[in-house]
């Protein structure tokens, strides 16, 4: 059995990459973040035209109609290049209203989402801080056929750039009555602030819905059943977070191998000292289980997505450790210029230290895996 990728997902991989390398150097990348929008338009729009956007979108809808294990390998290359982009907001919005939305909902809102003109986000996170069904407080209160909803959510990624959010609010008292909803940009009583965070390539932001009026036909599937495609979504970012952290790593990895080849100490490269090649040596390995670990998630989230739970978290739990460490050792391989704007190194461990707690950090994910686990 072949269990590497086939020759059209290594052809995507080349043509991603090429894209990347010509348009979105780190200092473009620099530039990008500067942007209020935090992300170039113009690229975005060439991405979508390539298909990259809408690669899990039914062709019916405009997109390509392929998996999670093809989204992983755009993931990991815009990942190596710190590309700013809503990518994986924009496919968890998506997912949502492909998997639980009617045909009237698809068609009004997949093709706009696969071809790159509508940026989605995907709104969960709030004071509870909390992934789990008893941490969503934000209620939807029926006013006749229509739910008002009162509350707020916090550190939603892209948030400050979506033009459509799809929400998770409760519907009952019971703990996993859960529904989800999708709220337009400029619906009346919906604010949106930027949050200040420390990688300015993943804006985030805090959205407020005083009053803000769902329609039925702006509802996701049954009114309060939603939990399962929530936990589904949870498990599509966290595998989405860590596809990018495998690129994202792999990056600094690289950055750091050579400079140790170059830096010269007592007349020798300070790659030949243990303390230097001893920890890259360990992060090559934690690199290698954690993407091994990713690649399984995505191929669960493709065959069998009711199963995937443990995958993803495994994945996750593991990359929420190892990027962040690797990514300080790395500054402190680096020594005095590695601490330094100009140099590059800093900007991959600002994006390390994002995805940690994005979609669960190592506890929440450990937890999950003993849970499921029967534990």
């Amino acid at each position: 059995m072949n269990f590497g990728f086939s020759e059209e997902q290594e052809l995507l991989r080349a043509e991603v990459r090429k894209f990347l390398d010509q348009n979105c150097s780190l200092d473009e990348v620099r530039k990008i973040a500067e942007k209020p929008e935090g992300f170039d338009r113009h690229l975005w729009g060439r991405m979508a035209e390539l298909g990259w956007v809408g690669l899990t979108f039914p062709e019916a809808y405009g997109g390509v109609g392929l998996g999670w294990v093809d989204l992983v390998v755009v993931l990991e290359e815009t990942g190596r290049s710190l590309f700013p982009s809503p990518l994986i907001s924009t496919v968890l919005a998506g997912t949502a209203i492909e998997r639980a939305g009617s045909d009237a909902q698809k068609e009004r809102h997949l093709p706009g989402l696969a071809d790159g003109s509508v940026v989605g986000a995907f709104a969960l996170v709030e004071d509870a801080d909390s992934l789990d069904a008893d941490g969503i407080a934000l209620r939807g209160a029926r006013d006749g056929d229509a739910v008002r909803l009162e509350g707020e959510k916090l550190f939603v990624p892209d948030a400050p750039d979506a033009d459509l959010l799809v929400v998770a609010f409760r519907s009952g008292d019971a703990v996993d009555s859960i529904s989800l909803g999708i709220v337009e940009r400029g619906a009346p009583g919906l604010s949106i602030d930027l949050l200040p965070g420390m990688d300015e390539t993943k804006p985030t932001g805090r959205v407020r819905f005083d009053g803000v009026t769902l329609q039925s036909d702006a509802i996701l599937g049954p009114v309060g059943g939603a939990w399962p495609l929530v936990s589904h979504l949870i498990d599509c970012g966290a595998t989405a977070v860590t596809a990018e952290l495998v690129g994202t790593v792999e990056g600094l990895h690289a950055l750091t191998v050579d400079y140790a080849k170059q830096r010269i100490q007592f007349d020798k490269p300070i790659g030949q000292f243990q303390g230097v090649k001893h920890p890259l040596a360990s992060a090559f390995v934690d690199i290698e289980s954690f993407k091994s670990l990713c690649y399984y998630a995505a191929w669960q989230l493709d065959e069998d997505p009711a199963v995937a739970s443990l995958a993803a978290s495994r994945a996750k739990a593991y990359a929420s450790e190892a990027a962040p460490r690797f990514g300080v050792d790395a500054i402190q391989l680096h020594g005095g210029i590695g601490y330094t704007w100009e140099y590059d190194a800093h900007l991959y461990l600002k994006r390390a230290k994002w995805a940690r707690p994005a979609f669960g950090d190592a506890d929440h994910h450990l937890e999950r895996i003993a849970s499921l686990g029967g534990l």
